[in-house]
């Protein structure tokens, strides 16, 4: 990425009424076929601009990139109750999930906020620990010595293999069969370099028709699963813990069937693929980097002693969690945040009318120079305390931020490491993909070719 001055954004004053700088000179027509053509090459543009706030005209949504950690606060934390999620995830996503946790805004989304978040307290997710490292075993039992593996495949079954089972309480291939597909088409419907991505759901385009399929059959599963559980007896009900049987624990009122399936639905894409193509990030790293790798498995080594991890363990384990750190830095699943004003604001000095779309984008702000040395490099050892503590608070958020950052956080970061940890005391990779990624915004930030590694068994 281009240097940037430290203080970009704020070298002087911005004149009454001034407009934010713009990409093109027929910005409507230049932005649009820049994100057809290249959504990521479109930010990184975004990035190279000497200003903190950049507008944007896509398909004629009209928006602004908002790229200053301060800023990014003053949205996600300070004045949080000033935006919403906003017009752009609704047409895109309301069909799906909009009455689930993600979308909801105001008391309906306190509500459920509050309904669900004995669903991710420390102790309980803990629970989760030996299955998410029995798990683990399974995917390297699944492998042989010397062997190629595609690891992002691998990946997604692995947690998938974990949802199953702390989400339903269910068979992986159940949910497999009916998930994968789903996920697919909405992966194809929200690539930006498609036109599908700026067309609403009802026009009846072949993605919009697969999506449509594929939901209906994800819906029946559901359905299926559903009646399974609500026909158990009563004992056995209660002696699950799984999140689908404390959906179900609530009163109609709070959870009727539309809105558990939007808020199962919610958790199976956001903890899917984020957490699946965090480990497949965190390999490629790993294999093109031999020297950390090995500091990990010398650090596993000495504290674990060939054990398996624990929740416990992980606080023990500090290289491990710097490892995860800076894989979320360089490659954040979740690359951009959207907001929308309820009222007129003003961002960096300039006046932004309500109902504009806010890009907050991480992929931006975890490679900024001003934050970040080598910015493009993988370095763990960065995370020291004092790094930490000079760096601004939203200059890192993989997982949003204020009232509204991912509920499910903890779970993953959980999950991420005691997969790394129990994987990579068994096996040494090496890199057969080498930088740089070729990656595609989709609904997550995602390889466009496979990324594959050689495995070889540790002694």
């Amino acid at each position: 990425m281009v240097a940037q001055q430290e203080a970009r954004g704020e070298s002087g004053p911005v004149t009454p009424g001034e407009t934010p700088p713009r990409l093109g000179r027929l910005p409507v027509v230049h932005n649009t076929v820049s994100m057809l053509r290249d959504p990521l090459g479109f930010y990184d543009a975004v990035g190279e601009v000497d200003a903190d706030v950049v507008g944007y005209n896509v398909a004629g949504t009209t928006g602004y990139f908002v790229t200053h950690p301060d800023l990014v606060e003053r949205i996600l934390v300070t004045d949080a109750t000033d935006y919403e999620k906003g017009q752009l995830l609704r047409d895109s996503l309301g069909e799906f999930i909009g009455e689930g946790l993600f979308l909801l805004e105001g008391e309906e989304w306190k509500q459920q906020r509050t309904a669900l978040q004995p669903a991710f307290y420390r102790e309980r997710i803990a629970t989760y620990g030996d299955s998410m490292t029995a798990f683990a075993h399974e995917t390297a039992d699944e492998w042989a010595d010397g062997e190629r593996v595609d690891l992002l495949p691998a990946m997604r079954t692995y947690t998938l293999r974990v949802l199953g089972k702390t989400l339903l309480d269910v068979d992986i291939d159940r949910t497999a069969e009916s998930l994968e597909p789903l996920l697919s088409a909405l992966r194809e419907r929200l690539d930006p370099r498609t036109l599908s991505a700026y067309l609403p759901l009802w026009v009846p385009t072949p993605t919009n028709r697969r999506v449509r399929e594929s939901r209906a059959a994800f819906e029946a599963t559901l359905d299926d699963i559903i009646a399974e559980r609500q026909g158990e007896a009563e004992r056995h009900r209660e002696a699950r813990d799984d999140v689908l049987s404390l959906l179900l624990s609530l009163d109609e009122s709070t959870m009727d069937r539309e809105r558990l399936g939007h808020q199962l639905l919610t958790f199976l894409v956001a903890g899917h693929d984020t957490t699946a193509l965090t480990l497949t990030y965190a390999w490629f790293l790993l294999a093109n980097n031999p020297d950390a790798q090995r500091r990990l498995q010398a650090e596993l080594d000495a504290t674990l002693g060939g054990a398996d991890p624990t929740p416990a363990d992980l606080f023990e384990l500090p290289y491990l969690d710097d490892v995860l750190t800076e894989t979320l830095r360089l490659y954040p699943p979740a690359f951009t945040t959207f907001r929308q004003p309820t009222r007129p604001v003003t961002l960096g000095g300039y006046d932004i009318e309500p109902d504009a779309q806010l890009t907050i984008p991480q992929w931006l702000v975890h490679r900024d120079e001003r934050w970040y040395d080598d910015p493009d490099a993988f370095r763990p050892e960065r995370w020291t305390d004092a790094f930490e503590s000079d760096l601004p608070d939203y200059a890192y958020y993989p997982f949003g931020g204020g009232p509204r950052h991912c509920i499910g956080m903890r779970f993953a970061r959980m999950e991420a490491k005691l997969a790394l940890a129990t994987i990579a005391q068994r096996y040494r990779f090496e890199a057969v993909t080498e930088p740089p990624l070729e990656l595609a915004m989709r609904i997550t930030l995602s390889p466009t070719e496979p990324v594959v590694v050689r495995v070889h068994e540790r002694t």
